[in-house]
This record gives C-alpha cells, sequence and structure tokens, in this order.
C-alpha cells in the first residue's frame, strides 16, 4: 500500500516516517510527486488537515495522510493555533522558526500565566470524497519557557518545557520526544486506526 504525507515540511516530515514505519507501507513525499501545498483557510486544526489530505489524494490518486499542527497558548485565547507557523509576520519579522521563537517571547514577556499545548490532528483518506477520514488528536501541554532551551527538534521545540519531564523538548532525543510529543500521541492513535479501519 503506497500513502502520500501530505506535507513539505522537513521536520514534520521525518517525525512523521519515523512514527509510522511499522505500518509497513510505502511511504511517498508528497514534494516527490509534484504536489504543492494545499490552501489552509480554516480555523480548525482538523478543517486544515482534511484539506491537505484531500488536496494530496486529489492529486496523486493515492491515499493521503496530513497533520496540522500548532501551538495554543492560553494566555492568548488559544492562539496561534493553526497560524502558528506565521505567526511573527504580524509582528513584521520574516517567516523562520528563530522569528516566530523571537515574537513569541517579546509578546510574552509580561505573561505570568504561561500554560500552553502543543496541538497536532493528524487526518487521512482514502481518497479526496473519502466519507470517513481517520482522524487522531494529541496534545501535549506545558509552559513556554522564558528563553530557548536545547538544540533538537523544530519549531516552539526549544521553549515548549514540560514540567513532567523537566525540560523543553528541544532538550530531548528523538525517540522520547516521540514519546511524548502532540505527534507522538497522534501518530499512534493514527496507526491503531489505520490498522483497524485500513488493513485488518
Amino acid at each position: 500500500m503506497k500513502i502520500v504525507l501530505a506535507s513539505n515540511n522537513a521536520g514534520k516530515l521525518a517525525e512523521l516516517g519515523a512514527m509510522f514505519a511499522p505500518l509497513g507501507v510505502q511511504w511517498l513525499r508528497q514534494s516527490d510527486l509534484g504536489i504543492p501545498e494545499a490552501p489552509e483557510p480554516h480555523h480548525t486544526f482538523v478543517e486544515n488537515a482534511l484539506a491537505k489530505a484531500r488536496h494530496a489524494s486529489a492529486l496523486s490518486g493515492l491515499p493521503a495522510l496530513a497533520d496540522d499542527a500548532g501551538l495554543c497558548v492560553d494566555a492568548f485565547g488559544g492562539l496561534p493555533g493553526v497560524q502558528t507557523a506565521y505567526y511573527c509576520l504580524q509582528f513584521g519579522y520574516e517567516k523562520s522558526d528563530a522569528n516566530n521563537l523571537r515574537a513569541l517571547l517579546e509578546q510574552m514577556q509580561e505573561v505570568t500565566q504561561r500554560r500552553a499545548a502543543m496541538v497536532s490532528t493528524l487526518v487521512a483518506v482514502r481518497s479526496p470524497q473519502d466519507p470517513e477520514p481517520l482522524i487522531a488528536v494529541g496534545r501535549a501541554v506545558g509552559e513556554i519557557a522564558r528563553t530557548p532551551v536545547g538544540s533538537g527538534g523544530f519549531g516552539f521545540d526549544p521553549v515548549m518545557f514540560i514540567p513532567e519531564l523537566g525540560c523543553t523538548f528541544a532538550e530531548l532525543s528523538d525517540e522520547v520526544k516521540n514519546a511524548h510529543s502532540h505527534r507522538g500521541k497522534a501518530a499512534r492513535d493514527m496507526l491503531r486506526l489505520m490498522r483497524e479501519r485500513w488493513l485488518a
């Protein structure tokens, strides 16, 4: 079985590729098939992930898996949410992980309530019109650190402090991070769903 990974994010592709290796299917990256990024006009992770999965499936003729993930900060009413990757643009910075970190820490300088969640929503479809998409959600709750710590991971990992682990996601090995991360939790649930619904 071949499944398209509907993302062009290198960090996300590496994580998902490792997490879904036990499924024993052939994973194809949408960029390798010449499929462009899908529009993401929606306000929720599940709607954007579904749009991306349907887009990749329609252009490849294959089943597709998409992830929409982001940072939800309690003090900001759950934002930046689906706009996480573009967070820094509203403050005049060019798009990059480093500028997203810079903008977030600047906006949170005077904020004492620093609770936040990293959220990952995975959606898989067998075809663009699949009436029963598989949906898996994972959350990792922590606090926004006051300064970046660690050199691993990507995105907001250097400031996502997980109290139960006593460190940020960027300080963890890939294996330990995947065991505790939002994407790891969603991936394990999606693996279960795929085995039950698609491969049984």
